[in-house]
């Protein structure tokens, strides 16, 4: 079983990768989180966690760490602080440790943030994360998902690398497709657009 770091554990997304990881045949979750008070969700179904800031010293949250899944987000909070730099400092940890591979979650949009209408200065910080994890030698797959809904889980999305349309998917398919490609040949090195669509995750990701 390869341990899986997520950090934004506690994210609406996050859980929902927690929860899919504490379930797998092949990976187990390592939930990364920020408040000592948000630890107790997650003691509570036996999940290990960690007690990192993507601000702070990461060192300490990479003890037996085999890959990452980033799906932290400032929630326009603090963009440059999180989604951008702490990014990049979650990506330096993991040259340092190795890595086998670092799974990205990114924005559609984040290849051309100067032609949105709006979230400018977050497409400019995921850009920016996006081009640093690429030029690591960490082995990665960026995932840039269409607008994010609460809806059920389908199963089912439209990928591709460069997808001619907006569109919707659920917080639940994202989920599914960032623990789908941490399967080491899938999508290797590939930055890709989902949304919901016809093709089951299986089908679209092969390992």
């Amino acid at each position: 079983m390869e341990k899986i770091l997520i950090a934004g554990a506690n994210g609406t997304t996050g859980k929902k990768i927690v929860d899919l990881l504490a379930t797998s045949q092949y990976f187990t979750p390592v939930a990364m989180v920020r408040k000592e008070e948000q630890i107790k969700q997650f003691e509570e179904k036996k999940i290990e966690t960690v007690l990192a800031d993507l601000e702070q010293d990461l060192s300490h949250a990479f003890s037996a760490i085999d890959k990452v899944i980033f799906a932290a987000g400032s929630g326009g909070k603090k963009v440059k602080e999180v989604d951008q730099e702490g990014a990049k400092k979650l990506i330096k940890e993991s040259e340092k440790n190795n890595i086998k591979k670092f799974v990205m979650l990114s924005s559609m949009g984040a290849d051309a943030p100067e032609q949105a209408e709006d979230l400018q200065e977050y497409l400019k910080a995921k850009q920016n994360a996006d081009e640093y994890l690429k030029k690591s030698n960490i082995p990665f797959s960026i995932v840039r998902p269409g607008s994010l809904t609460n809806d059920e889980a389908k199963g089912k999305i439209k990928l591709s690398k460069k997808l001619q349309e907006r569109g919707e998917i659920s917080r639940a398919d994202v989920a599914q497709t960032l623990v789908r490609v941490l399967h080491d040949s899938a999508q290797i090195n590939k930055t890709f657009e989902i949304i919901e669509g016809d093709t089951l995750i299986g089908k679209a990701i092969p390992n």
